[in-house]
């Protein structure tokens, strides 16, 4: 295999597919990339048997073939050219040679033949997106993802699909995010999957904020999101996602509105003096007066007092200052709306006149 091709374009292939390529690997190989050099372009691919991205640069085909080189060792060297340099890779038997005007490189390789492939999705349904509509999703709701949940069907984000929209669901089990966008899928039936929390953080790194399509293929066991040159593919999580609407409360009687910058700004003044632990932030309202308070074991205290619209009864109620900072943070309106029914049931916060997304908290005892 020999190929020449430009620093830029291949290094943005190679960062496309770094991020699925652990540092420490049970297998050597998978702390390879896969080239496979044809016709006019080189397909990079890195998988950890979970997750296989697959990216596609163009070059000067020189010689066909297919080889495995150290990943991080090859992305770390392009990275360290300089721009618009030019580089020469050629393979032969378990050595790579690279090279750059005055720079020359040499890598061991491993066969191609013992890199495992976790193979198209061939069947199941099929939609296309906007990248902007689907990296909204994950953005929106991502954070509420759990981390090594021995729950593990709450590590990753339901996406749900039906006929008129495309939804995303997270939760950790003290709090969820929910967001959705209007589509016309052709899709007729609803269809429920788990995306595993590395895949969704992959994908919102990779999805731009624009109308460039994402087409999207669900099958049984797996995902493809294919953005044109990169392609995600990834195992589903075998599980069964919690029933999220039944979570989501009804239209609380308590309704406060304010400027979310404001309140943002507040808690995150306060939170420097909230239990590191529990992090936990008491808010009082009562009439227009939107109080919060937070104290920690050096008996340290912080105290806000701000001016909110309010509709219902006074309230005193605690939260885990992380999630409503969270929550306010993926919005993007400058009112929102908080629904309360007392101090024992989760609240709601929604931007102002967008439901489109929703955010859950469950109430903590200070």
């Amino acid at each position: 295999m020999k190929l020449q091709v430009g620093r830029n374009e291949l290094l943005s292939a190679l960062s496309a597919v770094i991020g699925v390529v652990e540092r420490r690997q049970t297998l050597p190989v998978l702390s390879n990339f896969l080239l496979d050099l044809r016709d006019d372009e080189l397909v990079v691919t890195g998988t950890d048997l979970e997750i296989e991205l697959e990216a596609r640069a163009r070059v000067q085909n020189l010689a066909p073939g297919r080889a495995t080189v150290p990943a991080r060792k090859l992305f770390d060297i392009c990275r360290g050219l300089p721009e618009g340099a030019e580089i020469s890779l050629e393979v032969g038997g378990d050595k790579a040679l690279l090279k750059s005007g005055r720079s020359r490189y040499s890598l061991s390789c491993l066969k191609a033949d013992e890199f495992p492939a976790l193979g198209r999705v061939t069947d199941g349904r099929e939609l296309s997106m906007a990248q902007a509509q689907l990296r909204s999703l994950i953005e929106r709701t991502q954070f509420a993802m759990a981390q090594q949940d021995v729950r593990y069907y709450l590590n990753g984000t339901l996406l749900e699909v039906d006929a008129g929209r495309v939804r995303a669901v997270a939760t950790d089990g003290h709090r969820l995010a929910l967001s959705e966008a209007t589509l016309e899928t052709g899709i007729s039936e609803r269809i429920q999957v788990i995306v595993p929390r590395k895949a969704i953080l992959e994908l919102q790194r990779l999805l731009d904020s624009t109308d460039e399509p994402a087409k999207v293929r669900i099958s049984a066991t797996q995902i493809e999101v294919d953005l044109d040159v990169v392609r995600l593919t990834t195992k589903l999580i075998d599980g069964r996602f919690p029933d999220y609407e039944r979570v989501v409360p009804e239209s609380g009687d308590k309704k406060l509105q304010a400027d979310r910058e404001m309140v943002k700004r507040a808690l995150a003044r306060t939170a420097i003096l909230s239990n590191e632990k529990f992090r936990g932030v008491r808010l009082t309202i009562d009439g227009s007066k939107l109080s919060l308070q937070t104290h920690n074991p050096e008996h340290e205290e912080a105290e806000e007092d701000l001016e909110v619209g309010y509709e219902g009864g006074p309230i005193e109620i605690g939260f885990n200052v992380n999630y409503l900072l969270d929550a306010l943070g993926a919005l993007n309106s400058e009112q929102f709306v908080m629904e309360l029914k007392n101090a024992d049931s989760s609240g709601l916060i929604h931007a102002l006149d967008d439901e489109s997304s929703k955010y859950v908290v469950m109430p903590m005892r200070l």
